[in-house]
């Protein structure tokens, strides 16, 4: 049953990266908020004809990792799109910075710390993945920057997280 719910949500999230890649509100292709699933970090690791494959590009365009309340735990979903950024980073020595961020419960303090616990899961399982540490900046924001506003368990949920930034 496990697997069933685990198989559906791996689904949905691939179609809503998928459509985010593929959406155009027009303009500056280059611009803020603009997501090229094509670039990744300067390795094509797409398919013999010179084309992406499908999954991989979509997973590629995940850079945000979302946890569960008061938790550093890794998400399977995301381990499966750090794959992808790691090998990415392993073929071209790129820097990136892991921004961790909890939602606004607890102190300032506590949040703080856990967003470094965050930003530290995703580096270790980075590294473990044959990253270089020299090419991993790690920041904690805790509560100070939202993704966004509300005291609901959604908007919580959106604010437990770690965003890795070119």
């Amino acid at each position: 049953m496990e697997m069933l719910k685990f198989g559906k949500f791996a689904a949905l999230a691939l179609a809503m990266a998928v459509a985010v890649g593929c959406s155009s509100k027009g303009g500056d292709a280059a611009g803020e908020g603009a997501v090229d699933p094509n670039a990744g970090y300067g390795a094509n690791t797409g398919a013999v004809d010179g084309s992406l494959n499908g999954e991989e590009a979509a997973l590629r365009a995940i850079t945000t990792f979302f946890f569960e309340y008061d938790s550093s735990d890794l998400k399977p979903e995301a381990m499966r799109a750090l794959d992808v950024h790691a090998r990415d980073l392993q073929a071209n020595g790129a820097r990136v910075v892991l921004e961790g961020h909890a939602d606004e419960r607890g102190t300032r303090e506590y949040n703080m710390a856990l967003g470094e616990r965050r930003a530290k899961a995703v580096q270790r399982y980075l590294v473990l993945q044959g990253v270089s540490p020299a090419q991993l900046e790690l920041v904690s924001y805790g509560e100070e920057r939202p993704m966004v506003m509300g005291t609901s368990e959604e908007s919580w949920a959106q604010n437990r997280r770690v965003e890795l930034k070119k």
